[in-house]
């Protein structure tokens, strides 16, 4: 699960955005060069060690990820080797001169390891997995992305542009390939349901869906508040599992308030493209509301819950 490190003292954002906006690729150790330069600035991730008894593949593993197995560690091991000396890459590129690392660069760590308001991104879809971090503070974003823990995307730009930049999360690549699906446009459920027939499809009890679903006969509404069938409940359950070809998971947060509230936003990739997963109670009973949405939709999903963390 990606987090937001709240724990580490963050060093002062440094006041170097010049250029606005800017995006330049970054090797890890290029990265880890620069964050150095911009006085020690933690990045959103932590890696591991030898003192710690881990290597770096093992500590990205689940925030980048990485398979653990071990041939695919020692080949991420291998590949972070085989890279150049980050100073003689970097200034190559024109990223460090004389007067040190670009200022854009370093004005963009800097805020990465002292914002405002942070937002965390994980994106499953075709068979690739997507890390990214989004930072905000003084009118200004930082993010990092990667999808291999290696090459790293950093990017900065007016607080204005924010929502182009979030509205690229959800794109689809383009081999994925979307077909009718047997969830509808909109449906609502009991998150019990919905959590009990997704352990029964992983424990391979598909024989327990139906008596599940008798359990809660007419607890399960389409868009127009339609109560739906038995079978109805029951193609749906097993779809909610069986389509499923991706997800995207955000975690929001306001980094600089002394009381931290956390918000999540998630989407699921079925068959014919995403759903938003939408949490909500009805007296005592937890539900969730599963609605298709566009790949632009995701910065006005994201909006009411950034207004409510920051509230």
């Amino acid at each position: 699960m990606t987090t937001i490190d709240l724990g580490t003292p963050p060093v002062a954002a440094l006041p170097l955005l010049d250029g606005l906006p800017r995006r330049v690729a970054l090797t890890l150790p290029e990265l880890q060069h620069c964050a150095v330069a911009a006085g020690g600035a933690p990045l959103p991730f932590l890696l591991g060690g030898p003192a710690a008894g881990d290597a770096p593949a093992d500590l990205l593993a689940d925030r980048l990820g990485a398979q653990r197995a071990d041939t695919d560690v020692q080949a991420y091991v291998d590949a972070l080797a085989s890279l150049h000396d980050p100073a003689g890459t970097l200034a190559r590129r024109g990223l460090l001169g004389e007067d040190g690392v670009d200022p854009g660069v370093l004005g963009a760590i800097g805020l990465l390891a002292a914002p405002r308001i942070g937002i965390d991104l994980d994106v499953v879809a075709g068979g690739v997995r997507a890390k990214a971090w989004h930072r905000q503070a003084g009118g200004a974003v930082a993010t990092l992305a990667t999808t291999d823990g290696i090459v790293f995307d950093l990017a900065w730009f007016p607080s204005e542009g924010w929502a182009d930049e979030l509205g690229r999360v959800a794109v689809l690549p383009e081999d994925v390939t979307l077909a009718p699906s047997s969830v509808p446009e909109c449906v609502d459920l009991p998150y019990e349901l919905v959590d009990a027939a997704g352990e029964a499809l992983r424990t391979h009890r598909a024989d327990v869906l139906p008596a599940l679903v008798a359990q809660h006969l007419g607890a399960v509404h389409d868009q127009d508040g339609r109560a739906l069938g038995e079978g109805e409940v029951l193609t749906v359950v097993q779809a909610l599992h069986t389509e499923t070809q991706g997800r995207v998971r955000a975690m929001l947060a306001d980094i600089a308030a002394e009381a931290t509230t956390v918000g999540v936003v998630s989407w699921l990739l079925l068959a014919d493209g995403w759903h938003q997963l939408r949490p909500h109670r009805d007296g005592d009973t937890h539900r969730v509301e599963v609605r298709r949405v566009d790949p632009g939709d995701f910065p006005t999903a994201l909006a009411p819950v950034l207004a409510e963390v920051t509230a």
